[in-house]
């Protein structure tokens, strides 16, 4: 996704990015770190007008929120591009996510599960490596974005879409928030979307309108 976006013919120029999630107490250049790798595969590769990173080795994780709330809360967010995780977090609103709080920055706990998997990935050489703490964008304020794209490759991600597209709304599938979206895109492969019952297509997207 990132490599079709810095291929576009978008006027990065006229575009401000905001950082959607990052560890807490690892470094720019820490391999693990989601700065980095959104510099290496994406900054590096446009012209933007501005990206605002979340600093997770701020020296207070919760001024860091403060710092980007007050930044954030002065636009609106045009489009937010997103995966969804094994367990269908988005961001690091692990479950049970919190739908409720309004702050478009917080500071979460990482789930126990998703630092194992970081481990059995490879990204840390042991457990006690992987932080035990993130800030996250917030459900609301992703929620807040006029558009939303995202993209969910790879047969490990089909539970969760199954969970997302033909389960019910729930804080226990953070994800599945996003069937009330009235703008929300998800593109899938045929692994990740293998689980669904009804058909799919390349304009594939779930939406549940309030009353």
């Amino acid at each position: 996704m990132l490599s079709e976006l810095a291929e576009s013919d978008v006027d990065w120029a006229k575009v401000t990015v905001f950082h959607i999630d990052e560890y807490v107490g690892i470094p720019a250049n820490h391999s693990s770190s989601f700065r980095r790798f959104l510099k290496s595969y994406f900054e590096s590769k446009v012209s933007l007008r501005k990206i605002h990173y979340v600093n997770g080795d701020a020296f207070n994780p919760k001024h860091e929120c403060c710092r980007l709330n007050k930044i954030i809360s002065r636009v609106e967010i045009d489009v937010a591009c997103l995966g969804i995780g094994e367990n269908g977090h988005i961001g690091f609103n692990e479950p049970p996510a919190d739908f409720e709080t309004d702050k478009p920055y917080i500071l979460v706990d990482v789930d126990e599960e998703f630092r194992k998997q970081q481990l059995g990935e490879e990204w840390f050489k042991n457990i006690d490596d992987v932080p035990r703490e993130a800030i996250t964008m917030s459900i609301r304020q992703i929620m807040k974005s006029k558009v939303i794209v995202c993209t969910v490759p790879d047969e490990r991600k089909a539970k969760a879409i199954e969970n997302v597209v033909e389960g019910q709304i729930t804080d226990m599938v953070p994800a599945s928030i996003l069937k009330k979206h009235r703008n929300c895109w998800m593109f899938l492969d045929e692994e990740s979307a293998a689980l669904l019952q009804s058909p799919v297509d390349g304009r594939q997207s779930t939406v549940e309108k309030e009353d």
